[in-house]
């Protein structure tokens, strides 16, 4: 049995893992509403099947999906941001 652990989610998109009772999640999911574009294709290279799914995200959306994502993985030191109690951290009391 699994259930959906939200992340982050906005006007346009929810960002969440499956949590199954026995195991740590190892995928995250986006779900996107109203994409402005989307594209599904399957095509076959040397008798490979190749799947892809190309989605257009505006940017504005991407950018707060991308700052949600950092601050649930604690990725701020990564990306040259704040790594303690600062402004913006997961771990600040104030955000």
């Amino acid at each position: 049995m699994s259930t959906k652990a939200s992340i982050a989610a906005g006007e346009r998109f929810h960002l969440y893992n499956e949590e199954l009772l026995s195991a740590e999640p190892r995928s995250v999911f986006l779900a996107l509403e109203k994409p402005a574009s989307y594209e599904v294709s399957k095509e076959t290279f040397k008798d490979q099947i190749i799947d892809s799914l190309t989605v257009e995200i505006p940017s504005e959306v991407l950018d707060e999906i991308a700052i949600k994502w950092i601050k649930h993985r604690k990725l701020q030191g990564a990306v040259g941001g704040p790594v303690g109690l600062e402004w913006g951290s997961p771990d600040c009391p104030d955000d």
